[in-house]
């Protein structure tokens, strides 16, 4: 089921916050993303089931923070982060205008980044972490030039979130594994073809990652450990590989219009097609085709 803003504690909620783009619509389960403007405000909000990041995009701008009473203050910069676990109420002061990305994750996505080990988010105001802040725009530019098939990619840039959450900014810390380089640890020779047979069969579908783990029997976090050891490459690119390479085959050797290899390839449209063949072969699907036909 789809993560909605009802999901949230409330502030995008709030008639001076004005979304510009969410993810609302497109299908992501365990994130929930919101990319707005904010006026000055104070309010307090309920513990809501979903775990809070937010990325200033702009300021300096002071913000006061605390349960009963205001009893954090500091003056954020652009760049600067506000984490707040789920469960827990929230009272926060703004002062000033300011540019916002949210990032709603469930705890079943943080924890899934430590092998579904339990993982407790420390309360934050002004940290600055450079990853977090260039996955969350990532993820605000995905929304942006939203297409079904990046999907996979989704999912890769939500448990990349979750893990530097559990890993920088959890009470404590937590471990998360790290990659697995070479040809040890990666999936075994039945894992990876089952992987493989599920990509071919669903070429053209929108393909989460955590169905992709579930053939191998693993859990996502360790799915795209062992995934990335086999192949050098995180199943989101292996994905597009693929559409990629099917789509020169049905380029090379049918007649078959080129919207229509795009949809059974699983590319949104024409257009998205050439943009990936454009960007992956320095080419495009009519020159493709008429070099082959040459």
């Amino acid at each position: 089921m789809e993560l909605t803003v009802q999901d949230t504690n409330g502030i995008l909620r709030l008639p001076w916050v004005h979304p510009d783009r969410t993810s609302r619509g497109l299908g992501w389960e365990q994130l929930y993303v919101s990319t707005q403007s904010e006026q000055p405000y104070q309010a307090s909000f309920g513990g809501a089931p979903s775990h809070l990041v937010i990325l200033h995009l702009n300021g300096p701008v002071t913000v006061r923070r605390g349960h009963l009473g205001l009893t954090s203050s500091r003056t954020v910069p652009p760049g600067g982060l506000f984490v707040h676990p789920a469960g827990k109420e929230l009272t926060v002061e703004l002062g000033g205008a300011l540019d916002t990305v949210h990032a709603y994750l469930t705890d079943e996505l943080l924890s899934a980044a430590c092998d579904d080990e339990p993982v407790e988010l420390a309360e934050e105001l002004g940290t600055v972490d450079p990853l977090v802040e260039q996955l969350m725009l990532t993820l605000d530019g995905v929304m942006r030039d939203w297409e079904p098939s990046a999907r996979t990619y989704v999912d890769h840039l939500g448990y990349a979130l979750a893990a530097q959450l559990a890993r920088q900014h959890s009470v404590g810390g937590r471990p998360v594994a790290p990659a697995v380089h070479g040809g040890r640890g990666g999936l075994t020779e039945r894992q990876f073809r089952r992987v493989r047979e599920m990509v071919e069969e669903r070429l053209g579908e929108s393909l989460p990652l955590r169905e992709m783990a579930a053939v191998t029997g693993l859990s996502v976090s360790q799915f795209g450990r062992q995934f990335k050891a086999r192949t050098g490459l995180s199943p989101h690119q292996y994905l597009i590989q693929r559409r990629v390479d099917a789509a020169g085959r049905l380029l090379r050797g049918t007649s078959m219009p080129i919207a229509e290899v795009a949809q059974r390839c699983g590319f949104s449209h024409q257009e998205h097609l050439t943009r990936v063949l454009r960007a992956h072969l320095g080419t495009t699907p009519a020159a493709m085709r008429v070099s082959c036909s040459a």
